[in-house]
């Protein structure tokens, strides 16, 4: 063998080693699995929560004949879902793209349920019910309101969580203090005034207890959304300034009742006459916390996490978690390790995909993943996301219905 020969040969071999740990090194793309969704294809507004003994739920909503619906759930359940069961159903429903019930469970073993149900004429005129069950969702309370204005007026976006008592807390969006027109409704706008959030918390024999306002002007149309800490519960909403500033704010539960004063998570500076129907999400893991949400404060669409070591008490400067042409609709989850996954509507240019990803509190951005491409519009509604035994689970809207996967965690 010549001298060039066996070099060549020692170059190839070098070369194949170099490629072959490369290979090994590259993070491999997280593999998504299609579930089959206990739900039928006349359903959507999913919702998924993952209990305190990590099982998951997921809720949504099917329409019935006639202009009746109901709020059904399952249970993951070994590599499925279990058989749904049905919460409640009715006539005069309010449902809505953006305002979805949900079913949560506490550390006692119950499970409770929202939904909303129209009042007067108002177009978004409507109130929350709440229904607790003590047997696993077999049989359900009668449904009462945390809420007790009496006015025809909105009060939705609901977030529920344990609360010191130990209760189940709840927080939402309420319109008693807005101004509704005459002649009842407000076509396809909002009534004029203020929309407040309020809180309540809930006993096991249904008595309403600690009702209490937590911000006197917030976004109209905007989600809520809670996490338990090692520390209490942290609530997290889209703000109202007086100059229309419509930014991300937080207040947390202390773990003796008390409330904290709202403050930013991130000082964006969104000025927006009107709500962009886009509200943030929040996780928790003892003393970890992420929020994750939608802005267009410099021009450009973005969405955003901030991560807090110390339970809420304090944010970090946001990372960003898009591909670049985010329609937003953030979900957030935090991992043992104090990363989050977070995932949202990505524009492309055939509609809309449902993209998650891994993100950690120094900046660093894992690869994207795609889970689905469910379209832009507003019937695909907010993507869902929970983890499940080292595992992620999705819930959207498709035009077949509730859809379910399952995926790695990416890296």
């Amino acid at each position: 063998m010549s001298h060039r020969t066996e070099a060549s040969l020692l170059v190839a071999a070098a070369f194949a080693l170099f490629i072959s740990n490369a290979a090994a090194q590259t993070p491999k793309p997280a593999a998504v699995r299609g579930l089959p969704s206990p739900a039928a294809a006349a359903s959507g507004q999913p919702s998924l929560f993952a209990g305190p003994r990590g099982r998951v739920y997921l809720s949504w909503v099917e329409r019935l004949a006639g202009k009746r619906f109901a709020l059904r759930f399952s249970a993951r359940e070994g590599a499925g879902w279990s058989p749904a069961r049905t919460v409640a159903e009715g006539e005069n429903w309010f449902v809505n793209w953006a305002d979805f019930p949900s079913v949560v469970a506490l550390p006692d073993g119950s499970l409770a349920a929202h939904w909303l149900v129209r009042r007067g004429a108002g177009v978004y005129s409507y109130d929350v019910k709440v229904s607790r069950s003590f047997d696993g969702g077999l049989t359900w309370a009668e449904p009462l309101t945390p809420h007790r204005d009496g006015t025809e007026s909105e009060h939705g976006f609901v977030s529920m969580f344990p609360a010191p008592g130990p209760l189940l807390g709840a927080v939402w969006l309420d319109g008693r203090e807005m101004k509704q027109p005459e002649g009842g409704g407000h076509g396809e706008g909002h009534a004029h005034g203020s929309m407040t959030l309020r809180y309540a918390a809930v006993a096991r024999d249904g008595r309403l207890t600690s009702e209490q306002l937590l911000d006197a002007r917030v976004c109209e149309c905007c989600q809520t959304s809670a996490a338990t800490t090692s520390e209490g519960t942290l609530v997290v909403y889209r703000d109202r300034s007086d100059k229309e500033v419509r930014d991300i704010y937080y207040t947390r539960l202390t773990r003796d009742g008390r409330w904290s004063e709202p403050r930013a998570v991130h000082a964006d500076g969104w000025r927006l006459d009107g709500c962009p129907v886009n509200g943030p999400s929040v996780a928790a893991r003892g003393r970890h916390a992420a929020v994750a949400w939608f802005t267009m404060a410099d021009g450009s669409p973005r969405v955003r996490v901030a991560f807090s070591k110390d339970a809420g008490a304090t944010f970090g400067p946001p990372v960003g978690a898009d591909d670049g042409d985010p329609l937003g609709r953030a979900d957030v989850l935090v991992l043992e390790d104090g990363s989050a996954v977070v995932c949202w509507l990505e524009r492309t240019k055939d509609g809309a995909e449902v993209r998650a990803r891994r993100l950690r509190p120094d900046g660093t951005r894992g690869p994207s993943l795609t889970v689905a491409a469910p379209g832009a519009s507003r019937s695909s509604g907010f993507p869902q996301m929970a983890p499940d035994r080292g595992r992620l689970l999705f819930a959207w809207t498709s035009p077949q219905g509730v859809m379910t996967a399952e995926a790695d965690v990416p890296r």
